[in-house]
């Protein structure tokens, strides 16, 4: 089984599958598609059922149950697509085995070291066999590790057919980076009752809380004058751009906040005299608060425009997804029996807020309650990008454990 999740992992890592948020269609990018395709063909080779793709990228299959129980048809999803914040084209993955605690070398010719002294949940690896980059791109286990996880799955469920279990469905879907993954996800068409997203990190994580999410564009207009003869004319739209970012909480960013405290995060700013862009992400598990945030960026942009204004500065804002717990809570027995399987298997289950959205956050409000799981993984969304392949394979025995357990609990 390792040698199986980790022969896929590197198949789909190699698909340059990046999405793009400035792109109109879906999925946002050819490669997506592309690896879409190879899916499909994977699907129909380990011998799963109604596999389907369609127009935007959406790959779904079943696997029927060989039960005669009344079961509820229970859906596990992954996305294709990797992160927009690193490269994602020409991934070298590398295998180490037995891994012996020390330093890493990813790229001697860089000297691009993944080191224990960076990231010091390394050492907790030794003796594990890690695939990682080759330090010049990001890995893509997020999510490339789920569908691997998921294809492992349920090749081995149709090996052993002595294991017995409900309708599963299964889907990769495009575009979860920049948060349209379920815009166009057919949940009707989908038929499961509950569903898991294989989008975790670490080992024994189990995640029913996200963030609630907006996102915000500030444009700051300025006029541009010869410095030489600016005085009293020139309006510097850069300069506009940092006062707003200093009236901000200094303490409530990213880099500050931890658990279930929310933040501001300029993820970018482009710009100059003229005409200044500023990018924010606002995030909080409490809804209360969360439109407080919005607010205060809201009455921030309205005071510079008193100042400056109003034709000076422009917000756009608007809501992405909101916290999962709200949707999941009441049907807690779909983590309940992720719990269980952990436990089973000896896995600690690790039962905290996800400090950012899965694809869960927006189906469960679209009536697919989704909870999410572990992949293996650590540091996702760089060059330092890591996967245990032994805990790979204790999330593949995760989806199987728990489809026994609705059998044998129905």
């Amino acid at each position: 089984m390792k040698k199986e999740v980790i022969d896929r992992l590197i198949t789909y890592a190699q698909v340059d599958t990046q999405s793009d948020e400035n792109s109109n269609t879906c999925p946002s990018t050819p490669g997506q598609l592309t690896l879409a395709g190879l899916l499909v063909d994977e699907l129909k080779e380990i011998g799963m059922q109604e596999v389907t793709m369609d127009e935007n990228g959406y790959v779904m299959a079943t696997l029927p149950a060989n039960s005669d129980k009344a079961i509820p048809t229970i859906g596990f999803l992954a996305h294709i697509d990797t992160a927009t914040d690193f490269t994602g084209t020409g991934v070298k993955p590398q295998i180490i085995e037995q891994y012996d605690g020390h330093d890493i070398i990813l790229n001697r010719a860089q000297n691009i070291v993944l080191s224990p002294r960076d990231f010091p949940e390394l050492s907790g690896y030794k003796g594990h066999t890690l695939v990682t980059t080759d330090g010049t791109t990001l890995l893509g286990a997020d999510d490339k590790a789920g569908i691997a996880e998921i294809m492992t799955a349920m090749a081995y469920l149709i090996q052993h057919p002595e294991l017995k279990h409900g309708t599963i469905r299964v889907a990769f879907t495009p575009d979860e980076e920049i948060g349209r993954g379920p815009h166009k996800f057919d949940v009707e068409a989908f038929g499961a009752k509950y569903a898991y997203t294989m989008d975790g990190g670490p080992l024994g994580e189990l995640q029913y809380e996200s963030f609630n999410a907006a996102a915000a564009l500030v444009t700051c207009k300025g006029k541009n004058v010869h410095p030489g003869t600016a005085k009293g004319k020139m309006v510097n739209a850069a300069k506009i751009a940092m006062e707003l970012n200093r009236m901000l909480p200094v303490e409530e960013a990213p880099e500050h906040t931890e658990g279930y405290e929310g933040f501001y995060h300029l993820s970018s700013i482009e710009g100059d005299v003229e005409l200044t862009e500023l990018r924010y992400i606002i995030r909080d598990h409490d809804r209360e608060l969360f439109e407080g945030r919005k607010a205060k960026l809201a009455s921030v942009v309205e005071e510079l425009q008193h100042k400056y204004g109003a034709e000076r500065i422009v917000l756009q804002m608007k809501d992405q997804y909101y916290n999962m717990r709200e949707k999941i809570e009441p049907v807690k027995e779909v983590v309940d029996i992720a719990q269980t399987a952990m436990e089973k298997l000896g896995i600690k289950p690790i039962i905290e807020p996800v400090r950012g959205g899965t694809d869960g956050s927006q189906l469960s409000y679209m009536g697919l309650p989704t909870p999410n799981i572990f992949t293996g993984g650590e540091n996702y969304h760089g060059r330092y990008e890591y996967v245990s392949a032994d805990n790979m394979v204790l999330a593949v025995q995760t989806i199987i454990e728990i489809v026994q357990l609705y059998e044998a609990q129905a």
